[in-house]
Parts: structure tokens; sequence; C-alpha cells
């Protein structure tokens, strides 16, 4: 199993160095690794009736942290869904993509984007999917900015990439509270703990986080507005992401996490109120979009909600309907999401009012077209007629004031779904055949047979929907609601209220595609309320967030190494300075100092009048020349109180200092220009208060007992443990050796810094 995940990532490697040397006719072979994949976890269904199967590998146990990968019901179905779409993708992405320039890349992107998705749905460990999750979030990043010639997909990226991660930051947050009230972050060991969570004074936080994760990744109102801007990527990875993968994510976790922080107000409330919310408000969006992408994203976002409010409402009856409307909406989403790059592909247009009668040139696209938007608007004998009954049997069955109002809510968003499925599946197909698509290529077959046999796989799941519960969503269901749902698909339930609603959906849809036509001037009408959506807010909060970083940055971050230096002393001084002088009581003992003996006062004298020199003087040499001075009478104090070893450190460090000054100094004029009266009284001021505490804290430390547990045991276990009698030398070595380590890079860094400043020429001096 782990290899099965970790070989996607081996896969864009090998494709990212050595598919620029590949044809692109041979990027379809590609597809049979997820093909491979898909049928790699096909072998384990059936076993899956006598129980999950695991597979355990310890990565970083002192944290808790592990690549535990289980396979239920619930990550069996995703995992199907990734690989079997994936494999249709990564076929039909080989030609629309055939002769890009950057093709290997896309390969690349896309296969770090499968294994991390397949990582996060298999993940048992919270801590290990969310490394997933964001990984998912960068590989979407690449994958959608993919053309990054284009302004509009760098921006799209970077929104997507932005909102996404705000719900990673939150995950995490989650998920660390999770671990510390269970004491595990092994998801199936939090079942046992689930009642502990639930009464936690911590659960509402924890629940904010979770729905933060889930509701920015799957596009929940009012975090929803990234997924349009998503559309700028190639149409293979918008068919990828909005079917199978990313937006389904958060729908994963909060599926997986019902079991564990289900069945309470807050939970089941937030995510019925948040999912009839999105789902009305994005299925009204899509009737007034024209271009057929727009229009499917937005059919996108309103199932996405319509699975959050099946799992608010939490029944028996809801949890069937989430796991048989997660496969559903898979396959005529994928499948319609291809049908539409297939035409801008052919006919460079996704307008939908300028597109009709493509059927003439394109009838097995046509054909693939209306097997996926009959099973969008649950006709029936597809398979969307099973899940539109499942739905409205789920909100009939509510209890109280609840059923009338949602099943009104889902009602409106399944005739508005179905309006947008046809627009995008039936539209282009029908109506009088237009002249200027004569002399356009037709699509290869790569390009319409992905979607005409997701189209059929949904035709066959409605002829026969025991063929999808017996294989997969059954044991989805019951990992979801975790109990044995009992479930049962029909074809046929008899003449009842579910029947009657789904026949007056499909008259009410039907009826509004032939009265509604789309036109241009739909988008000018929605487009004028913008300014109140939450894309526009939070666009004004990042051009306020962008102004008040600019100023901070001005006052702060100015590029001048004193300023930062004197801001890092001053604040140092103040924090310091008001908790020694509110909590410590000053005592200062200068019986236990000894006299200055002479050359210990000359010494002395001679640094008073360096730092005088360092100061007063206008020539830079002058002052490194004093500056090195002071270090060189640091180091005769070292040997004084018998210390060579930080004596010749302190020499060491100080003559390489000297050294660097004297080489940066052939750059830099010769003479300083002195700062303002003001500004030197400033810096004068705190330099001294910076002194005056050092001195305080030194003479404080003398009146106070000396803890000496951690020196005697480092005196007592530096030559056991490590066999080196330097204590000093040990400790930076090897109790700390992580320090001395970090503390080496950073000189490394510094020290290259140094060399580019060197080596740097502008253009003004080459010239000269």
């Amino acid at each position: 199993m782990t290899f099965a995940i970790l070989s996607s990532f081996i896969l864009s490697i090998f494709i990212l160095f050595i598919g620029k040397y590949l044809r692109s006719s041979a990027f379809k072979w590609l597809s049979l690794f997820p093909f491979s994949l898909f049928l790699f976890f096909s072998t384990f269904i059936q076993g899956l009736e006598s129980g999950d199967y695991w597979f355990r590998n310890s990565w970083i146990p002192q944290l808790g942290i592990s690549f535990d990968f289980k396979l239920d019901g619930l990550s069996s179905l995703f995992a199907l869904l990734i690989t079997g779409i994936g494999t249709l993708v990564y076929f039909y992405a080989a030609s629309y993509l055939k002769g890009h320039e950057y093709i290997n890349r896309f390969f690349c992107y896309l296969s770090i984007f499968m294994g991390s998705m397949l990582g996060l749905v298999l993940s048992d460990n919270i801590l290990t999917m969310f490394i997933f999750w964001e990984l998912t979030s960068i590989s979407s990043f690449f994958l959608i900015g993919f053309d990054n010639n284009n302004e509009e997909s760098r921006k799209s990226a970077l929104l997507a990439l932005g909102v996404t991660g705000l719900g990673g930051f939150f995950l995490m947050a989650g998920a660390i509270c999770l671990g510390n009230i269970s004491g595990t972050y092994s998801l199936y060991e939090m079942l046992n703990s689930s009642y502990d969570i639930k009464s936690s004074p911590l659960y509402p936080l924890i629940a904010i986080f979770i729905f933060g994760g889930a509701f920015t990744k799957s596009a929940q109102f009012p975090f929803h507005f990234w997924l349009p801007g998503a559309m700028k990527a190639p149409t293979p990875v918008s068919a990828y992401l909005h079917s199978a993968t990313m937006v389904k994510a958060g729908i994963y976790l909060l599926a997986r996490l019902t079991p564990i922080l289900g069945d309470t107000p807050v939970w089941n409330h937030t995510l019925m109120i948040v999912g009839g919310i999105t789902m009305v408000y994005a299925a009204i969006h899509s009737l007034f979009r024209i271009d057929l992408k727009s229009i499917l994203a937005y059919s996108t976002i309103a199932a996405l909600g319509m699975m959050v409010f099946l799992l608010g409402i939490g029944s028996n009856q809801a949890i069937q309907a989430v796991a048989t409307f997660i496969l559903i909406h898979a396959l005529y989403k994928a499948a319609l999401f291809m049908i539409t790059g297939t035409i801008d592909h052919s006919v460079h247009t996704r307008n939908i009012t300028q597109l009709s009668g493509l059927q003439k040139i394109m009838p097995v696209l046509g054909i693939a077209g209306v097997l996926a938007a009959l099973s969008n608007a649950g006709i029936p004998l597809t398979f969307g007629f099973i899940g539109k009954d499942l739905i409205y049997e789920s909100t009939l069955h509510t209890t109280g004031w609840f059923p009338l109002i949602l099943t009104g809510v889902a009602f409106l968003t399944n005739i508005l779904l179905m309006y947008a499925g046809f627009l995008a599946g039936i539209k282009p197909f029908t109506g009088a055949y237009t002249e200027q698509y004569k002399r356009l290529h037709l699509p290869t077959p790569s390009l319409y047979v992905p979607p005409l046999i997701l189209g059929i796989i949904g035709i066959v799941f409605g002829l026969f929907p025991l063929l999808a519960q017996e294989m997969i969503l059954r044991k989805a269901a019951n990992t979801i609601a975790g109990i044995d749902v009992d479930m049962h698909l029909k074809i046929w339930h008899g003449f009842n209220l579910v029947l009657g609603l789904s026949a007056a959906t499909i008259i009410s849809g039907g009826i509004l595609y032939f009265i509604r036509k789309p036109k241009t001037s739909s988008v000018t009408f929605i487009d004028q309320f913008d300014q109140y959506s939450p894309k526009y807010l939070v666009q004004k909060f990042i051009g306020s967030f962008k102004s008040f970083a600019y100023g901070y940055t001005k006052i702060m971050h100015n590029g001048y190494l004193r300023i930062y230096i004197l801001a890092i002393v001053f604040f140092t001084t103040a924090l310091v300075g008001y908790r020694l002088f509110a909590s410590v009581p000053l005592q200062v003992n200068t019986e236990g100092l000894s006299e200055f003996r002479i050359y210990e006062l000359v010494v002395f004298l001679i640094m008073v009048v360096a730092t005088v020199m360092t100061v007063a003087t206008h020539s830079r040499l002058t002052a490194i020349a004093c500056l090195s001075i002071i270090g060189y009478c640091i180091c005769l104090i070292f040997v004084f109180y018998g210390a060579p070893d930080l004596a010749m450190t302190q020499f060491t460090i100080d003559t390489l200092t000297v050294v660097l000054f004297v080489l940066v100094l052939f750059k830099l004029p010769s003479y300083i220009k002195k700062s303002r009266r003001p500004i030197q009284i400033r810096d004068g001021l705190i330099s001294a208060a910076f002194g005056t505490l050092i001195a305080l804290i030194t003479l404080q430390a003398l009146v106070h007992p000396a803890n000496k547990e951690i020196s005697k045991f480092y005196a007592e276990n530096a030559y056991l443990l490590a066999k080196g009698k330097n204590v000093v030398n040990v400790i930076l070595v090897d109790f700390r050796g992580f320090d001395t380590l970090v503390e080496t890079i950073v000189l490394s860094i510094a020290a290259i810094g140094v060399y580019g400043l060197l080596k740097y020429r502008t253009a003004e001096s080459k010239i000269e």
C-alpha cells in the first residue's frame, strides 16, 4: 500500500526529467499507471466484507506520527474514484495537451496530485493526512496555474492556494486538539474517545477548526469563490479536481470524522445550514453564467453543498444518500467537464450562447453529453434518479418542522442543477447547425471515449443499482455512519411522495430549460452584485492588509541594519527591564567583588578610549580598528579570569570580523557621514539603557544562589557518554550538537552572502 501511494511521486520525478524526451503520443500510455492502481484497489473490495485492511509503518513514533494506511469502505470508494477517473483523465489529457511544450510538467504535477489524494484518503493518522492535505493544495496550485504566462491563471492559483492553505492551518489546529484530548492521532483509535471529545470544553473549537479546513477545501460558502477561478486550469485538471479529488477532500474529511464528532447540534446544524446556503447560492449563480466551465463550476459548488447538507442531516437515509451522491456526481461531472473541454478544443469557445447543433459533427460526444445530463437530472433508469430519491427520502424523514424546509431547499437546488446539466450536456448539441463549424478538426476518439465511458457507467449503475451497492456503496455508508445502515438501492419504490417529488423536479427543470435561454445580459446583471460578494470583501481586506503591511514595512523593515538592531535592542531592553523591575527585588551587593588590579584597570581604560573613538571618529577604518581593540581587550579579560578557550574563540572571531570589514570597506566611502544630533542622543540613550540593564542583571546574578545541577550533569557525563574531557566541547558537539549544526549553517549562509557582496558588480561599474 505504501509503495502504491509513493509510486505516484516516483512517477512524477521520472516524468519531469525523462518526459521531455518523449513524444506527446507516448503520454497516453501513462494512463496504464492509474489503471494498475485501480485494479490493485479493486482486489480488496471483496475482502472488505470480513474487515478493514491495515498497512502499518512507523515514522516518528515519538510525536505519534505514523504512516498507517487503512482501507475501509469510505477510503476504498475514494481510492477507486481517484484512480478510475484518473485513468480516463490521464488518457484524455494526453490528447488534449498534445504538442504542448510543457506536457511533461503537467503530468508530473498531475501524478503528485493523484498520489497526494490517495495518501489523504488512506491515512489513518490525522497528522499524516494533514501532510497529504497540504500536498494536494500545493500540487493543485501548479495545476491551476499551469498556463503561467496568463496573469489570470497565476492569480487564480494564488487565490486557491491562499484559501485552501488557510484551511490547512485550521485542520492542523483541529488535529492537534483531537490528539491532545484522545491521546492518539489514529483516526481509528479516536472512535473510542468520541464521547470524551464531544464532552470536552474544546469541542466547539475543534468543530470550528475542522469546519474551517473542510469548508475551504470543498468551496462552501463563504469560501466558495476560489473554485470558479480555478477554471483557468486546463480542462483535464477541472474534470479531475471537480469530480473525484480536490474539492471532495473536504467532504471526505467531514465523512471520516462524522462518527467521531457527529451527532451533536453543533456538528449537524452547522453542516445543514452551511451546506443549504451553499447549494442554493451556487445553484442560483449557475443560472446567470454563459461560460460552460463557469456553469459547471457553480453546479459543482452546489453539489458539494448538497453533500455537506446531507452529512448535516446525519440520518441513515442521509448517509446512504451522500455515499451514493459522491459516486453519481463524480461520474457525470467528470464527463461534463471532458465534454466541455472537447468542445472548447475543437470549436475554440465555451460561450453557451454561441454553441448549437454540434451533434452533426460530434455525434458520439453528443451521446455522452446526453447520458451525463440525464444522470445529473435524475431521469429514471439513470444512477442520478436513484440518488435524487435518496436525497428526498433523507429530507422527508427528518423530525419536527424540518422536513418541509429541507425538502424545499433540496427541491429548488435539484431543479437548478438539472438546468445547469442540460445547458452543459445537451444545449451545445441541439438546435441549428452553425456553418462556421464546417472547417474545424473533429475530435479524436481519445477526447470523446472517456466521457462516453462515464456516461455509460451512470446508466449501468442506474439499471443495476445493486452492482454499485454491493461493490462499494454499502461499505462506504457503513463506514460513515459507524454502524450497518442496511442499504437497499432500488429502481422502483412504488408510487409515493418521493416519486412525486422526483417527477416534479424533472418537469420543473425541463420547463426552466425550455423557457429560459442563456443571455450575455445575465452575466452583466449578476456582476453588479459582486461588491457584496465574499470574494470582493476578501479582496478589499487583502488590499487594506497590503497597505498596512507596506506602512509597517516602511517603518520597521526599511533595509537599514542599524534600524533593525536598534529595534531589537530597544524592545529587549523594555521587556526585560519591565520584567526585572516589576517582579525581581533588586539587590546590589558589591562586597563580594574583587578590587581592580592594575593590568585590569589598564585594559578597562583602553576599552573606554576605544569605545569613545569608535563613536567620535569620521573614518570607517579607524572605527573598525577601535572595535577590534575592544574585542582583543575582551580576549585579555577572558585570559585574566581563566577562560583561555573563550579567549581563543573571541580572538579568532574578532580577527575574522576585522578582515571581512576591511574587505567590505573597498566598496564603501572612506568617511562616515554623522547622524543628526537628535538621532545620536536617541542611540546613546538606548545604548546606555541596554548597558545598564545588563550590568544590573549581572549584579543580580551574583546575589542569587547558582543552580549547579546542569553543570554537574555535564561534568559527570561528558567523558562517560561522549568520551571527551573538555566539557564545553562535548556540550557543543554532542549534547547540543543540533544547535551547533544550525549555528554552522547560519555562519555558512552569512559567508556566502559576504562572498556574493564581494562579487557583486553593478551595470555602472561594468561600464566603467
